[in-house]
């Protein structure tokens, strides 16, 4: 059973705040990052989870303006510390938050206390064995496309999951591995494109939303 308690006995943490469509979050994240890191191979499963992405920001802002609809499903990949699912299910969607790294998982849950949607779904997913009973209308997933060797799960998750005429929100800064990923994508799915131009302290992030339906989706009887 979690509880907030033996959380913060377990870690470390900071707090920082975002305000999303007008409504506060205070997000917990760790302190220090040294427990996560293989300091054998640094690049190895770097703890890219334990952080807010510009491009999280991005997505949960978008989800916030988004019409609420409970009928419909919404499933994140690789949600992190949880501000997109926390964010979306604040504003009414029927949202399961999914990560694999288990340390995020526990921060995720932390933090959907800590804004109020303790009942929140999360659970473990690895995108190479998916475990799922139900496919959902949406997926959604900030930074996701950012190590090649993960496309291909990601693509043979979006297959397995999705429900026929289902959409796929994704958020992302423009890199190399996320656009050959975007293009081999085209092949499949209708590609719509945003660009959202972020600014702090004189420099500008860029960041693409692309929202992608199936060019021929199959209709099930």
């Amino acid at each position: 059973m979690f509880s907030l308690e033996s959380f913060h006995k377990e870690y470390e943490t900071i707090t920082t705040e975002l305000v999303v469509n007008g409504r506060k979050f205070q997000m917990l994240l760790p302190k220090d990052l040294t427990r996560f890191i293989n300091t054998r191979d640094v690049f190895h499963e770097f703890p890219l989870w334990a952080k807010i992405w510009p491009a999280s920001w991005v997505l949960a802002g978008f989800l916030a303006e988004m019409p609420a609809d409970q009928t419909k499903k919404i499933m994140e990949i690789g949600a992190g510390t949880g501000l997109v699912s926390i964010v979306a299910a604040a504003f009414g969607h029927n949202i399961t938050l999914t990560e694999s790294n288990p340390d995020a998982l526990l921060f995720a849950r932390a933090n959907a206390h800590c804004n109020g949607c303790p009942q929140l779904p999360i659970m473990e997913l690895d995108w190479n064995r998916p475990q799922l009973r139900d496919t959902v209308d949406y997926i959604v997933a900030s930074e996701v496309a950012y190590k090649k060797d993960d496309l291909r799960a990601l693509l043979s998750l979006f297959n397995r999951c999705m429900k026929p005429g289902g959409q796929i929100f994704l958020a992302g800064e423009m890199r190399k591995v996320s656009k050959d990923f975007y293009k081999q994508l085209e092949t499949d799915f209708n590609v719509q494109v945003q660009k959202k131009i972020l600014r702090s302290d004189g420099d500008e992030i860029a960041i693409y939303l692309l929202r992608m339906s199936r060019r021929n989706p199959v209709i099930k009887p």
